[in-house]
């Protein structure tokens, strides 16, 4: 099959923007911070297959649990909000893993990689678009994913402890926005 080539840039960059690994960084390595080293392939691997599964049988399995894409938003909503407030206000509502190996499952796979935004994302960008083309955008965006989780130390020695902080607040700031929109977008759907 021949894959668009537009079509691709548009889903990848879509996927980015939803994904912001990029605007994850404060909190990855606050977690890292908390709970230990990353498993960067692990944390990669498990969210690939969140979004690969989602690619294929989100809309199915949501139905079978008597939800909806909308429920799934506001839930995965509430977790960003929860994350955002972390960072702004600098308190931990999330307790620190002891496992690492849980660590990186929660919350760092879902659903601060491949949380409600993103599988909301691809189930919408299906109607749209191509499974390969989905496919390859996902690839594609696992990769910029574990180069950006192997970067992270990188990251923190270019930025510093002032701007790690700085980086933290503001992204937070983001991260209550994203989920305030989220939030909206789909609440009254509900009722």
């Amino acid at each position: 099959m021949v894959i668009d080539f537009n079509e691709l840039l548009t889903v990848v960059f879509t996927l980015f923007a939803v994904i912001d690994i990029v605007g994850s960084v404060p909190i990855l390595i606050s977690i890292r911070e908390k709970s230990g080293p990353i498993n960067e392939v692990r944390a990669t691997v498990i969210s690939g297959a969140l979004m690969v599964i989602f690619l294929y049988v989100g809309q199915p399995f949501l139905h079978v649990l008597g939800l909806d894409v909308r429920s799934f938003a506001v839930g995965g909503s509430i977790v960003i909000f929860i994350l955002g407030l972390e960072m702004v206000l600098g308190m931990e509502f999330f307790k620190s893993e002891k496992d690492v190996k849980a660590a990186t499952l929660v919350p760092i796979a879902f659903p601060l990689i491949a949380g409600s935004g993103t599988l909301t994302t691809i189930i919408s960008l299906k109607a749209n678009y191509g499974q390969t083309t989905l496919l390859v955008a996902i690839i594609i965006n696992l990769i910029i994913i574990f180069v950006v989780l192997k970067s992270l130390g990188f990251i923190a020695r270019l930025l510093g402890n002032a701007g790690l902080l700085a980086v933290r607040k503001f992204f937070g700031v983001i991260l209550l926005a994203i989920a305030v929109k989220i939030f909206a977008s789909n609440a009254p759907g509900l009722i």
